[in-house]
């Protein structure tokens, strides 16, 4: 089946998908960079970037899960094997769940620190918890372990759509690119 053919997510799925993808490939590197920054003044900056950016990750995983529950996504070809679509949904699955686990642990390590999180200046986020050390501490540590899942989980969603493409040529990766 040629990519022509294969039905595709609609535009705003699209949209989001490559939207939210940029963002965490950006904010990973963000995040990597911050280290070599340690105890400077642009550590702050680079920070508070990373923060913003993490924010709008997660608000707009909200809006893509909205809309993929409003919008059913293109059935997968008939030729894609049982156990590879039963993977797919698995994958997608941890990927949402990741998506949304990651800003949240960073945005709870940030405030249980007592340092608010700004969303590029135009406002602070709500201070859902108290200064906790300890708490800061463990979703540091969580964080950074999602954070690592995330990208291994991704490379393996890239290879997979890769596979796809250029193996199995079923025309899958052509139903998230317009």
């Amino acid at each position: 089946m040629s990519s022509s053919t294969s039905p595709s997510y609609t535009r705003v799925a699209v949209l989001l998908h490559w939207l939210v993808a940029l963002l965490i490939v950006i904010n990973f590197a963000v995040g990597l960079s911050m280290e070599h920054f340690e105890g400077t003044p642009t550590r702050d900056q680079i920070l508070f970037y990373h923060a913003s950016f993490g924010s709008l990750v997660f608000i707009l995983v909200i809006l893509r899960l909205s809309w993929r529950i409003t919008h059913r996504p293109p059935a997968l070809p008939a030729s894609v094997a049982r156990w590879q679509v039963i993977a797919a949904d698995v994958m997608h699955g941890l990927l949402y769940v990741l998506m949304l686990a990651v800003p949240l642990t960073g945005y709870l390590h940030r405030v249980a620190g007592g340092h608010p999180v700004s969303f590029f200046g135009l406002g602070t986020l709500p201070l859902l918890v108290d200064k906790n050390m300890s708490l800061r501490l463990l979703m540091g540590s969580v964080h950074t372990t999602l954070v690592w899942v995330l990208a291994f989980l991704v490379l393996g969603h890239v290879a997979a759509a890769l596979k796809h493409h250029f193996i199995d040529r079923d025309g899958v990766l052509g139903r998230m690119w317009r």
